[in-house]
């Protein structure tokens, strides 16, 4: 199970902090669960993985194989919420045994898009678009360039097998043109919004093509929903998380940085700055979300995290247990003084580099926490997606602000609507 250990917290928070407010933790656990604070309408998220039929999992993995017969590699459409989840899930996990997938519509890059189209001349290509309006510029315009080049390598019949389409139920741009085509649907829900959605068809369905167990993911995810859904703070590490970064925020620390030292959690964290700087940032308030991947960043960003401006406090996020042990030779010469490690595992020496890094950004003024992982499978990804949006939705409250609306966003789309003469 997902663990917090908040040792190094000790020098900045005091217990009486956390004491201070235990009532206000309480309470919005309670406006959460019973549905009353703000943005309710959004927290189907909150019981969404004890409410995926297993028959929907047994039936979309019995589709996965299908379209892994019929197709060489997977493009999917989609920008923030319907983009990040997918792509975290897939670069953690590195599944073999299924699609690649490739992404598009997450930006309005011209030559990145044309290499993504010649390198699908010669391929079986399965077309998968996500989104709820259909309507969103970066997905909407790059939808119809590949749709256009789906319509050229294929014909309608074809089509109809080879464009999948998750959005509205009901409503919406995208929803229209696949009931006119005749493209399969899968549903976004009204009560989910994009940044929770990697549990809900916008990211099973890709990840099941990709090889992915979504039945463990959802699985975990299960498990995360009882162990996180208690409302005992002693008990809860999500309502400690969620705690600890206000009482951090309340003393100054306006940025964390989210520190991980494997690299197959680069797009995890880039899910969660989405989730926390969306769902906080709001009304003047919020942490700034950022985030490095050590050691290669700490001969970059590690001297501002040492010495730079006090504003800052830092959580490492550790996988537990390696899936491979790489040992470290012996040298008869040792010329680089390095025989000191030879025999352990390369992975020793980096929890000794995180170790060593926790002890001094601390001594430097920047308080950390770290949260464990024990392995990168499937079961501990869904544990851990369910953790941060638990954490947000509360740590939201804390702040006063609603955590599951996004009007900011809608700023630069009127703007662009209105330079594009839409």
């Amino acid at each position: 199970m997902i663990s917090l250990n908040k040792d190094n917290l000790k020098n900045c928070i005091a217990a009486n902090d956390s004491a201070g407010i235990l009532h206000d933790i309480s309470k919005a656990h309670e406006m959460l669960h019973n549905h009353r604070g703000k943005g309710a309408e959004f927290t189907g998220w909150l019981d969404l993985p004890s409410r995926i039929p297993d028959k929907f999992i047994n039936d979309l993995q019995k589709l996965a194989k299908e379209v892994q017969k019929t197709s060489d590699c997977v493009v999917s459409i989609g920008i923030g919420g319907s983009y990040l989840g997918i792509r975290a899930a897939i670069e953690f996990l590195k599944p073999s045994k299924g699609l690649p997938i490739h992404y598009a519509g997450h930006n309005l890059n011209s030559d990145s898009l044309f290499s993504l189209m010649e390198s699908l001349k010669k391929k079986r290509v399965t077309l998968l678009v996500i989104s709820k309006s259909g309507t969103t510029t970066e997905p909407a315009v790059v939808f119809r360039i590949l749709k256009k080049f789906m319509e050229k390598k294929y014909s309608a019949v074809q089509l109809k097998k080879r464009i999948i389409c998750v959005t509205d139920e009901k409503k919406g741009a995208l929803l229209k043109i696949a009931q006119k085509q005749g493209y399969r649907t899968f549903v976004i829900p009204d009560d989910i919004g994009g940044r929770f959605s990697v549990l809900t068809p916008v990211g099973l369905v890709p990840l099941a093509f990709a090889g992915v167990d979504i039945k463990k993911l959802v699985g975990g995810a299960r498990l995360a929903q009882k162990e996180f859904s208690i409302n005992d703070f002693v008990k809860n590490p999500a309502y400690q998380y969620a705690a600890f970064r206000y009482l951090l925020y309340k003393k100054g620390k306006a940025i964390e940085v989210l520190s991980s030292f494997y690299d197959n959690l680069f797009y995890v964290a880039e899910w969660w700055k989405q989730l926390f700087g969306e769902s906080e940032g709001k009304d003047g308030k919020g942490i700034f979300p950022a985030s490095v991947t050590l050691t290669t960043d700490l001969h970059s960003m590690g001297q501002l995290l040492q010495d730079g401006m006090r504003n800052v406090f830092e959580t490492f996020l550790v996988i537990e247990n390696q899936k491979q042990k790489v040992m470290i030779p012996k040298e008869k010469e040792d010329l680089d003084g390095f025989n000191c490690v030879a025999g352990k595992d390369l992975d020793f020496v980096n929890k000794q580099a995180y170790l060593a890094t926790a002890m001094a950004h601390l001594e430097g003024g920047v308080p950390n926490m770290t949260i464990t992982i024990p392995k990168a499978d499937e079961e501990n990804l869904g544990q851990l997606f369910y953790f941060f949006e638990k954490a947000v939705a509360i740590s939201g409250y804390l702040l006063g602000v609603n955590p599951f609306d996004q009007p900011g966003v809608e700023a630069y789309k009127k703007k662009m609507f209105q330079l594009l003469g839409k």
